[in-house]
């Protein structure tokens, strides 16, 4: 091996070092965020983030796509992240984030932000607590007017967890009952919907209790 060819090749070697170094920096924070994706051809898609850091995300989507695929997704109180499938898995994908420093820099900043504001969502929601409903059974009403019974799994003043073998899209609206939700994420057994207006513990009783 020539001199130039030995250097190329420990500069190559240095470079993935730092790389996956950068990575194994990168702290992953889990946020529930809505947003939308586009993949190569152009075709946009509602997405739900799981985690995220400043050098990758994982997301959850109804559609499938494939490793390597560039795409582009626009998250709801982040902005845009890009970078090319790394990963996938049932119900989603991960991406590696491509970006300057500078837009790191400032995606740590958002990502802090957003995790403190949740901390404090989160210790809100636990002084109410969940409610294991008494009657389990209900209706959730589609967008496109369809309604099925579902199972209720647990209920919060701000959502629920449903088990349902139906998949609206993330985003959509629905009616759980008699409360108009929006459905947040997918989970092994169904979907988890968070109620358009906070409810009151009454309410809850009333409606499920």
């Amino acid at each position: 091996m020539d001199t130039s060819t030995a250097s190329f090749s420990r500069q190559t070697q240095d470079a993935s070092a730092r790389t996956n170094a950068d990575r194994r920096r990168y702290k992953r924070v889990h946020l529930n965020l809505l947003g939308r994706f586009m993949r190569q051809d152009e075709h946009e898609y509602p997405c739900k983030l799981n985690d995220i850091s400043v050098g990758g995300a994982s997301l959850f989507s109804p559609v499938s796509v494939v490793m390597g695929e560039r795409v582009i997704a626009y998250i709801d109180q982040i902005g845009r992240v890009e970078g090319n499938v790394k990963r996938v898995f049932e119900d989603g994908f991960a991406i590696d984030i491509q970006a300057t420093r500078y837009r790191r820099e400032k995606m740590a900043a958002q990502l802090t932000w957003l995790l403190n504001r949740q901390s404090l969502k989160i210790a809100d929601e636990r002084r109410h607590g969940r409610l294991v409903p008494k009657n389990e059974i209900t209706e959730l009403k589609l967008a496109d007017g369809i309604t099925i019974q579902c199972r209720l799994l647990d209920v919060s003043l701000s959502g629920a967890s449903v088990e349902t073998t139906a998949r609206p899209e993330l985003g959509h609206e629905v009616m759980l009952g008699k409360l108009k939700a929006r459905v947040s994420r997918y989970h092994d057994n169904g979907i988890g919907v968070e109620f358009m207006d906070i409810q009151n513990p009454s309410a809850l009783r009333k409606y499920f209790g």
